[in-house]
């Protein structure tokens, strides 16, 4: 009876709309088999199973789908002993343990929800004994539907557009003019990725009621493995293993030690000895290994959709906003590259670079006490040049790109975000209520109230006490970037000390570069200082931020798990975005500023003279600070990432090898090898999420100082999504698949990062930078003032006009140059030139500041109000006119919804009826003869 009405839901869809084009789908409820879903059997805690031949997880549906033929994928360890039943979780103890009584109690409840369990030795280590658990299809049905998982029921139907003659005539010649072009060789071929039918069906929340409505061809494959981890899982966390209010979960077995480690299992071996192309694919992590974390696919789309199915949709989304990431990064390098390139096109007729290269008499004035020499300014040449490469007439259009681009990255990524979870169902999903915290019930647990929403009573926290640790908290973060601004303010204190060693150093050629030696070595002290405050604690395993943050997150009591996670996410990247961008605000913003001018030079502690920038402008410093940390730290990233768990896994292998001897990997069954990978970190994505953050920031904070940082963020990148999915796919355990619709804080933090960069990068043009300096000479003070226009040739003479005269007798006797320069010169020294727009030794008011410094100066701040007023009423225009939702997206949504319901009215009204023909047929009385 169920068959038939499927079949004529279809038949009434098909009529009730004609122009669409509908699969006729049947859904065929397979008899139930006494094998499949028959009550689960008590196991016996004592009788340990000896490993033996195990049945692949892929039955023959699943096997066509991969093209996979029928016999193949026979890797030990995706059973039960029985060849029958799937693993659908693994738990690992030790008999060792002394937490025997509440395991025994977890296991005893865990059978009581109708799950099936089966223990297994470790092979290598006696003391290691494995807890199978296998999910059976009423267990399964019966959490689905409490956790309202979204099932597919009916293939979608989708529109036959009726078009114009004329318009399906050029369709066609287009079509045939593209068939003459090459395929496109970033996308799969469509018969290399398996066909997902979830991802062509209409889905709706399951329900055993209308079990009759959805798509089952296979009981075996109808939830997939994700689902079922998910499911088991979920039950896993509400088992109890004690008599108590919150005595229950797996998370907090996990924590005291009853069980050492709880995972889904990998499907099988991801490396085969037959090719993909010629025999197809083992299993799903043989295929995402050969089509997204093997190095050769490097240029190719990622398959979201089979990450999606295999690792969840959380872990899907991550690496689908890191996928989109990279791709938005191509017209932000191509664009930089191109400022980079105009810089060395155009430096031939820099007049600038031209007058110091030529300033062969211009001598300026020591940038060091006593062991500096006097220079000439054309001994600056090189560093003018280079200069310009960064710093030239395309450097504002640039920073107003990348400002629009940041903008137009975050508002496409919602249009992106909201297609992908249309497709992946995530439209209608709202997480679960989070449950209190146990610490803060445990803490508050005297003081109750009623929660608005259940009606039910909650522990209740004062709210002068949650201000007042909300205090202290804070009071610990500003401790903590004080920390930071002292390892600083240390390195400060090196470059004012070394760049005077280096002066007097015996090597001419650190000699004669003292200033660059010393901001190169600086830098590399600052990314060891940057390390160091990142490195782990041999007995915590743990950072020293990560450990500052955890105890200010716990000290802070926040209620729910989402409130700590994003109390402590927040505070992670606050410290780590101190920590890696402090020094790079101070060589930006303060370096060369307060340094005061020669004779009076303004000093640290009343001892070291402050440091001046480089006669050929500060940006050179900015510049090599954020090439050198942006190399360094993404190196070692990458080497950490994928080096750190190569190297673990090894050892690991070495270590078995030398108590067991050699022990094929072929041999072990899955669960053993999984056990033996490294787990996926604490705090999930957070780590994987923080570092694009941060070079997030890295590369749109000061990229007007450096229009090669998109460049290098989307080299880096294109290695980390394989390095990533290298990882997920190989060297980790599979991790919980798990939900969520969004990337959470982090977006909130990127418009942060966008918003910073407007200003920054503002304020790097208009006060690091020559860029404002030169606008007003030429307008104001060149060939060209009065005249409304600004080129090459109206800078003649720029060079002159901002440098100053100093008397060299006016020197204190603490900076005065231990030789007077004649050594140099063949004369003694008595006019120096240096950065600076004052008056003259010779004028009555000498040295005091000029009035091109306050046009300067003044056009510096209106230069600021001006592009962040500009910038962000762009910005503002920019999310206004891009919607969050495309108009087809929106369409589709509504037109879902419509047949969605209309289906269900359908399918109900036609069991209402077919209930009604039954029960007249029942009641229809019985013909008697008349008399």
């Amino acid at each position: 009876m169920k068959e038939s009405s499927a079949e004529s839901l279809d038949s009434s869809v098909q009529g009730n709309w004609p122009p669409l084009a509908v699969k006729d789908v049947k859904v065929v409820l397979q008899k139930e088999k006494s094998d499949g879903i028959s009550s689960p059997s008590r196991d016996d805690d004592s009788t340990l199973q000896n490993p033996g031949s195990h049945s692949s997880i892929l039955d023959e549906n699943s096997k066509s789908q991969l093209g996979i033929p029928e016999g193949r994928n026979k890797s030990p360890g995706l059973c039960f002993s029985d060849g029958k039943c799937l693993i659908d979780y693994i738990l690992v103890y030790r008999k060792s343990s002394s937490q025997s009584e509440k395991r025994e109690i977890f296991e005893r409840n865990i059978r009581a929800e109708g799950l099936r369990m089966e223990k297994e030795a470790c092979l290598t280590n006696s003391d290691v004994i494995f807890l199978k658990l296998h999910a059976p299809w009423d267990v399964l049905c019966r959490y689905a539907e409490l956790m309202n998982i979204r099932m597919p029921f009916r293939r979608k139907i989708f529109y036959m557009h009726r078009r114009h003659k004329f318009l399906s005539r050029i369709e066609k010649r287009i079509n045939k003019f593209r068939g003459w072009l090459p395929r496109k060789p970033m996308k799969f071929d469509d018969d290399t990725l398996p066909y997902l039918e979830e991802n062509e069906s209409f889905t709706a929340p399951f329900s055993r009621s209308r079990i009759h409505h959805f798509i089952i061809h296979n009981k075996d494959t109808f939830f997939n493995n994700a689902t079922r981890s998910r499911i088991v899982h979920h039950i896993l966390q509400r088992v109890k293993y004690e008599e108590g209010k919150n005595k229950m979960g797996m998370n907090r077995l996990l924590t005291n030690n009853s069980y050492e480690a709880a995972f889904p299992l990998h499907e099988g071996s991801y490396h085969s000895k037959n090719s993909i192309r010629t025999h197809g694919a083992e299993n799903h992590r043989h295929l995402l290994y050969e089509c997204w974390a093997w190095w050769g696919v490097w240029y190719k789309y990622q398959p979201l959709d089979l990450i999606r199915r295999y690792f969840g949709e959380k872990i899907g989304l991550y690496f689908a906003w890191l996928g989109w990431y990279t791709g938005m990064l191509f017209p932000a390098a191509v664009v930089g590259l191109f400022v980079f390139l105009y810089g060395i096109f155009t430096l031939e007729h820099c007049q600038v670079s031209k007058e110091i290269c030529q300033a062969t008499d211009t001598i300026m004035c020591p940038i060091c006490d006593q062991y500096c020499p006097y220079l000439r300014l054309s001994d600056s040449c090189i560093y003018a040049k280079v200069t310009h490469l960064f710093d030239n007439g395309a450097t504002v259009f640039f920073a107003v790109f990348m400002a629009v681009w940041a903008t137009v990255f975050l508002e496409f990524w919602k249009r992106r975000r909201a297609v992908l979870a249309y497709d992946w169902d995530l439209i209608d999903w709202e997480e679960e209520e989070d449950e209190i915290r146990p610490q803060f019930e445990a803490k508050y647990s005297k003081k109750e109230r009623m929660n608005p929403i259940s009606g039910k009573p909650e522990p209740y926290q004062a709210f002068t006490e949650k201000y007042s640790r909300l205090l202290v908290s804070s009071s610990g973060i500003f401790f903590m970037i004080l920390v930071v601004i002292a390892a600083v303010f240390g390195i400060v204190i090196y470059r004012v000390i070394t760049v005077s060693t280096f002066a007097a150093f015996g090597w001419a050629l650190i000699r004669n570069n003292s200033q660059v030696a010393t901001t190169g070595t600086a830098v590399c002290i600052n990314f060891c200082v940057i390390m160091l405050l990142n490195v782990e604690d041999c007995c915590w395993k743990t950072k020293l931020y990560e450990k500052v943050a955890l105890f200010l997150t716990n000290l802070e009591q926040p209620r729910t798990e989402s409130e700590w996670e994003n109390s402590f996410t927040f505070k992670m990247f606050l410290f780590q975005f101190v920590n890696l961008n402090s020094s790079t605000f101070y060589i930006a913003f303060f370096l060369g500023r307060f340094t005061g001018r020669p004779g009076a030079y303004l000093r640290l502690i009343n001892r070291w003279k402050l440091e001046e920038c480089h006669p050929s402008g500060c940006l050179i410093d900015l510049c090599m600070q954020m090439g050198i940390i942006m190399v360094l730290k993404q190196t070692w990233n990458n080497f950490m990432e994928l080096g750190y768990p190569l190297i673990q896994n090894w050892w690991t292998r070495q270590r078995l090898k030398r108590e067991h001897g050699h022990i094929p990997k072929a041999s072990l069954p899955q669960w053993e090898r999984d056990y033996n990978l490294q787990s996926m970190n604490a705090y999930g994505l957070f780590d994987e999420y923080l570092k694009m953050i941060l070079q997030f920031g890295f590369t749109t904070i000061f990229v007007a100082a450096f229009p090669l940082a998109p460049l290098l963020a989307l080299i880096n990148n294109i290695i980390e999504i394989r390095l990533d999915a290298y990882k997920f796919v190989t060297q980790w355990r599979r991790p919980l698949p798990s939900q969520a619709k969004d990337i959470g804080i982090w977006y909130g933090i990127l418009e942060g990062i966008g918003i910073l960069s407007v200003i920054t990068n503002a304020f790097v043009i208009a006060v690091t930078s020559d860029f404002i300096p030169r606008l007003v000479y030429a307008y104001k003070y060149g060939p060209c003032a009065g005249q409304g226009r600004a080129g090459e040739g109206c800078m003649i003479g720029y060079v002159n006009a901002s440098l100053s005269v100093f008397r060299v007798s006016d020197f204190e006797k603490r900076s005065q140059p231990r030789t007077d320069g004649s050594e140099l010169f063949e004369e003694a020294v008595k006019y120096c030139r240096y950065r600076d727009y004052r008056e003259p030794p010779d004028s009555a008011e000498q040295y005091t500041y000029t009035l091109q410094f306050w046009h300067v100066l003044a056009a510096r701040l209106a230069f600021i109000i001006v592009f962040e007023h500009m910038v962000f009423a762009i910005k503002t225009l920019i999310a206004y006119l891009i919607p969050d939702l495309p108009k087809d997206l929106r369409d589709r949504m509504r037109r879902e919804k419509y047949l969605i319901q209309e289906m269900m009215y359908e399918a109900e009204l036609e069991r209402l009826q077919k209930e009604k023909d039954e029960k007249k047929k029942k009641e229809r009385p019985h013909h008697k003869e008349w008399p």
